[in-house]
């Protein structure tokens, strides 16, 4: 995989994480090498071999689900493969986003990529000159239940072949005359093809690749937030002593104590006697403990993905090299969604700790510093009812992080008893992402005033002070009462806005 100039290049090594996300977001253009196109043409080399011998392949020369004990007539092959999309085509609800979409196709393209789908080439050339061109099947975003990710791939099939609506240019008309308009003509659908459009895990995986992208910048701002609180409270660095987290070295916490000594590089509480307390309460005490199981499961949450990109997953899988074609469960994604399941509860934890530490911040008996941090006094309410924005968000958090993975109830007549909900855990995700992002830019905002009021803001680590200067280039001082939702929405989109690019983190030059 190499990536210049916005163009991803599909080669025979898999797709990253990040290309996924360059082409759902950034509108980077896929070039396919002759590599991956030699891989396609031998699996679908073993589909006609089958197909000739009339050999009963699922989804081949069979019918689909409870209907596997039926034998497809040789001259229903065709018709039965466009029948597919139509009738799994059930989603419901608002439509997916642009980039949701986008990163769905990008994900089923990987996994057809890898060779063991059986397509035909001139489907797989399609799919892709379809993204390339901008095109983008309206999905609806309920319907999936993770054991493939049927519904909305069935939406997106649909549309590429001439049925149901689809985006171009940000207009929204019949998939037709999105079509026709991108000088792009419906799939041609050979036998399998129409199950091979939809027998994937592409929006899970998509939607992880966009997850991952953003979690992993929101780390490195809510560690900003971490530091910039610690300089405001005065709390006890010691938490960050790497002698100490050697003693008991739990998953990540040495890295994250290292790049919060790094945020805090220059910083006065290093001085002896700076800290106020010997020991400080466990949202400032256990940060390198919590914030490193969060590290330790977004990269678990990274590596499955990664499987999942680098692997055909579709069933049955065509096995080039052993002229093979064998069904299996590699499209169930209980590995994968427990890993994300664990990041959710991660993120829970780290939300419960930002929020304790705010409304500490703000608290005369705990900080030391005027009461809700408004330096008029108390005829002023300063930050105080945005303890309850911070309530709302934590509570939601901690909601969202319960289990949605347990097995659903069964289906297809008793045949497909165990599904994984893949897709539902991944929604419950971006939205845990979402509102600890505004805990993440409240804590930053409550932060950087209190520094102010504690008068430190001269006493600063690199790396706190430029998370402070963001933050006041972003966002006044509170000195008379004003709303304050549009500062924290104006701080939470620079970080969400940031997840693309390099150099606007603190500490970074």
């Amino acid at each position: 995989m190499s990536k210049a100039d916005n163009i991803v290049s599909f080669t025979d090594a898999p797709p990253t994480v990040s290309d996924i996300a360059a082409i759902a977001r950034r509108n980077a253009t896929i070039v396919i090498s002759p590599d991956v196109r030699d891989r396609i043409n031998a699996a679908r080399v073993v589909v006609e071999r089958y197909l000739a011998a009339d050999q009963p392949v699922y989804g081949l020369t069979t019918a689909l689900g409870a209907g596997v004990d039926t034998r497809l007539a040789t001259d229903d092959l065709i018709a039965f493969q466009l029948r597919v999309p139509q009738a799994r085509a059930v989603g419901v609800g608002p439509a997916l986003p642009r980039e949701a979409v986008r990163a769905m196709m990008a994900a089923r393209i990987a996994g057809m990529a890898a060779g063991g789908s059986g397509i035909s080439l001139p489907v797989f050339a399609g799919l892709v000159a379809a993204l390339n061109a901008g095109f983008h099947p309206v999905v609806p975003s309920l319907g999936s239940i993770g054991a493939a990710d049927l519904a909305p791939l069935a939406h997106m099939g649909r549309a590429l072949l001439g049925d149901g609506e689809a985006e171009l240019d940000g207009k929204v008309m019949p998939a037709l005359d999105a079509l026709s308009k991108a000088g792009l003509r419906a799939l041609p659908i050979a036998p399998k093809d129409g199950h091979v459009l939809v027998v994937a895990n592409s929006l899970s995986v998509g939607k992880a690749c966009l997850c991952i992208e953003d979690i992993e910048r929101l780390f490195d701002w809510s560690l900003a937030a971490v530091a910039l609180n610690f300089e405001a409270f005065r709390a006890n660095v010691s938490a960050f002593d790497d002698r100490a987290l050697a003693a008991r070295p739990a998953f990540g916490q040495r890295e994250t104590a290292a790049r919060l000594r790094e945020l805090l590089s220059g910083s006065s509480l290093f001085i002896d006697c700076a800290a106020r307390r010997l020991q400080d309460p466990l949202s400032y005490r256990c940060v390198p403990q919590v914030w490193g199981a969060l590290l330790h499961a977004i990269g678990e949450a990274r590596a499955v993905t990664e499987i999942e990109l680098a692997s055909s997953g579709d069933n049955p899988v065509v096995l080039a090299d052993e002229g093979l074609i064998l069904s299996h469960g590699n499209f169930d994604m209980t590995a994968f969604v427990l890993a994300w399941e664990r990041l959710g509860q991660a993120i829970a934890h780290c939300a419960a700790a930002t929020a304790y530490r705010t409304i500490k911040i703000m608290s005369p008996g705990m900080s030391e510093l005027p009461r809700f941090l408004t330096p008029l006094g108390q005829s002023r309410t300063g930050f105080a009812t945005a303890q309850k924005t911070v309530s709302a968000l934590e509570a939601e958090i901690r909601h969202l992080a319960n289990p949605v993975s347990l097995t659903p109830i069964p289906v297809a007549d008793g045949v497909e008893d165990q599904a994984s909900m893949a897709p539902s855990v991944l929604s419950k995700i971006e939205a845990m992402i979402e509102r600890m992002r505004y805990l993440v830019a409240i804590e930053l905002v409550a932060s950087a005033q209190a520094v102010e009021l504690r008068g430190v803001a001269g006493k600063l680590g690199s790396g706190t002070l430029d998370a402070y200067r963001q933050v006041r280039q972003l966002v006044a001082p509170l000195d008379k009462d004003r709303a304050q939702g549009p500062d924290f929405q104006r701080v939470s989109e620079f970080i969400a806005a940031t997840a693309a690019k390099a150099g606007d983190m603190p500490g970074e030059r």
